[in-house]
């Protein structure tokens, strides 16, 4: 569409502006969409949760508090989560500018996560989705807000540090330093300058923004060349559903060149049976191989202007020549069986978490697959478990595919088909259905669950605000993984003497290692104590201090138990100990508080001088400090040189 081609609206209608709000501020008698009751009851859980009335000063706070609070709850009930890019930035925008007008107001704790409550006592009445999503919803507003509180604070102290800096403007490179250093949004610090009477160099902010752009562009810059068209036509046929290998004539090839990868060749056939990269699942491998028997590697497949686009390292000698279009197998059977297992996992997660989840990305690769999803928080050991078992149970359940293509889109929604929020479809779209899990999904997939063999979780984490992500293997990894734990089983029962029963031959080691770890321990603590009698009795009395260098034996911990022991029982104490361990060197100084305030001694400043001496640093505080090094050697000049210091 373009300003020169206008299109029929599906349903021809006209804009009167006249909204279910405005109806309502009629029918209650105001002119004023915040004086209904709706908003009222919104403002008065504002002012109970600030301890605040709202006054001419504060008013426009309360609305912009009471107006995002139920836009961000609404966009997160529809699966939009708060990102840095796309619709996920437009709501973080929407949340943290009610989440400032909440710290204009005082309040130094999360407001939209106990706000929504009422919200939602108003509201889901009419909007059952408010309850459906719920927990997301309170978990996200909590977990945003905190998070920009922490960016609140920091960034306002060191916008502050700046503004003590400038007459009237901020400068547009230090507003960028905020913005792309610590994360702090430019329209805030905006408004923050604003409030105070100073103004912004946008113009500055823009080209430093531009520069890193520029300076990014150029990293990856691409040199493209020309399509070299062979056929004019752009019909191009995907059948790598039902094909792995085809007859194939290319219809144009292009040369690129980039830092990284060197030069490629892309090429474009009139029918193709490589599945591009799209939907979370890779392109597919293979190979291009001419009649007389020469092979060109395609090393990726990917989309483009809807063309599917064949990445090679070589040109084939003959372009013009018919050629065969080969699919590797392997890879293929490999990333279908994890495609496959993420549609199984999406319907163990809801049905293990509840309906709020949805799938917020995916990556199907031939070995792994990792999947995306809302949910407010880590899952438990238990609740990994029950995914997995629900997901292995499908599997064994044997569930046919069943693939409906070219199904209408309403159709399929109608059936319960799962589609991807923010996601533009056709008219007619390819719905695969495994047993209960419906979606709509363009990706290529097993005949069979059974197919997939085993699903095993390998990690689960959080990716972004209210955005879990799980990773799993299915299939040949799945059968290395089992493979490598049974070797790895067979080697721990080697080193235990073939024990029948290895678990409780490795409890009895740990028992028997914690026993003569604490013997050990013990021993640490005489020898300390010896020490401790030994070097008490052995101070020095150098310019009215009591004097201990020495060498010794013990770890850090230890080092520093006994320097306050000693500290304890010898007035006016200066202590220093070296000691050594695989290389490295270390020492530990220790000086009576009294040291400090008459003599002006600090411990700090003597392990930064003597570590100087084993080519290494420290510090710590005026009484005790610590500095490694990487030179033992210069362990005994280190000590010798401390008695100079109080000599």
């Amino acid at each position: 569409i373009n300003k020169d081609k206008r299109i029929n609206l599906p349903k021809p209608s006209v804009d009167t502006g006249m909204g279910l709000e405005r109806i309502a501020a009629l029918l209650q008698g105001t002119h004023d969409n915040y004086e209904t009751d709706h908003f009222k009851k919104l403002i008065q859980s504002i002012s109970d949760i600030v301890e605040k009335k709202p006054d001419s000063n504060n008013l426009s706070s309360f609305r912009v508090i009471a107006d995002h609070l139920r836009a961000s709850s609404f966009l997160i009930a529809e699966g939009v989560l708060p990102s840095n890019e796309g619709r996920g930035y437009v709501l973080r925008r929407i949340m943290r500018r009610g989440m400032r007008h909440s710290h204009l107001l005082g309040a130094k704790e999360p407001v939209f996560y106990n706000l929504f409550k009422t919200l939602q006592e108003e509201m889901s009445g009419n909007y059952p989705e408010l309850n459906r999503a719920e927990a997301l919803i309170r978990e996200t507003l909590k977990m945003e807000e905190e998070k920009f509180l922490v960016l609140l604070d920091r960034g306002i102290k060191i916008l502050n540090d700046e503004i003590l800096k400038i007459k009237d403007v901020l400068p547009g490179e230090v507003a960028f330093k905020l913005y792309d250093t610590y994360g702090f949004p430019i329209d805030l610090t905006a408004l923050i300058l604003r409030e105070r009477g100073y103004s912004l160099d946008q113009s500055g902010f823009d080209q430093a923004l531009q520069e890193q752009k520029t300076r990014s562009r150029a990293a990856t810059k691409i040199e493209t060349g020309d399509w070299q068209v062979l056929h004019e036509s752009d019909a191009q046929e995907f059948l790598g559903y039902d094909h792995l290998s085809q007859k194939v004539q290319l219809t144009r090839y292009r040369k690129v060149e980039n830092k990284k990868d060197g030069v490629r060749y892309q090429l474009v056939f009139d029918k193709t049976p490589f599945y591009p990269e799209s939907g979370g699942q890779v392109g597919d491998k293979g190979y291009l191989e001419a009649e007389n028997g020469e092979v060109v590697y395609i090393i990726d497949t990917k989309k483009e202007n809807n063309l599917i686009v064949h990445i090679t390292k070589n040109l084939p000698r003959h372009p013009e020549e018919l050629h065969t279009a080969v699919v590797d197998q392997k890879q293929r059977l490999r990333a279908a069986s994890n495609h496959t297992a993420t549609h199984l996992l999406h319907e163990a997660l809801r049905h293990v978490l509840g309906a709020h989840v949805a799938q917020k990305g995916s990556m199907v690769h031939s070995g792994y697959l990792r999947f995306d999803f809302s949910h407010f928080a880590k899952l438990s050991d238990e609740e990994l478990q029950q995914v997995e078992d629900y997901v292995n149970a499908r599997i064994r359940d044997g569930l046919p595919l069943e693939e409906f293509r070219q199904m209408p889109y309403d159709q399929a929604i109608e059936m319960g088909a799962m589609a991807l929020f923010g996601e533009k479809y056709e008219d007619k779209v390819r719905m695969i259905k495994f047993g209960k899990s419906l979606e709509l999904c363009g990706g290529t997939h097993v005949a069979n669950t059974t197919d997939v063999w085993h699903f095993i979780i390998t990690g689960e984490s959080a990716v972004a605000s209210g955005i879990r992500r799980i990773e799993a293997i299915t299939g040949h990894a799945a059968k290395a993984f089992f493979e490598e734990r049974a070797a790895a089983f067979k080697q721990v029962q080697r080193l235990l003497h073939q024990a029948q029963d290895p678990i409780a031959a490795i409890e009895k080691l740990q028992h028997d290692l914690s026993a003569l770890n604490k013997q050990n321990q013990q021993l640490i603590r005489e020898k300390a104590n010896s020490l401790g009698t030994r070097f008490k009795e052995s101070a020095e009395h150098v310019n009215g201090v009591r004097f201990i260098a020495a060498m010794v034996d013990l770890d850090a911990a230890a080092q520093k138990d006994l320097a306050f022991n000693l500290g304890q029982n010898v007035d006016d104490l200066f202590l220093i100990f070296g000691s050594s361990h695989e290389g490295k060197a270390l020492l530990t100084c220790y000086i009576s508080e009294g040291l400090v305030s008459r003599k002006s001694l600090n411990a700090g400043q003597v392990v930064r001088e003597l570590g100087k001496l084993i080519q290494g640093g420290g510090g710590g505080q005026a009484f005790f400090a610590t500095a490694g090094g990487k030179k033992p050697e210069g362990l005994e000049e280190a000590l010798s040189a401390a008695r100079k210091m109080i000599a």
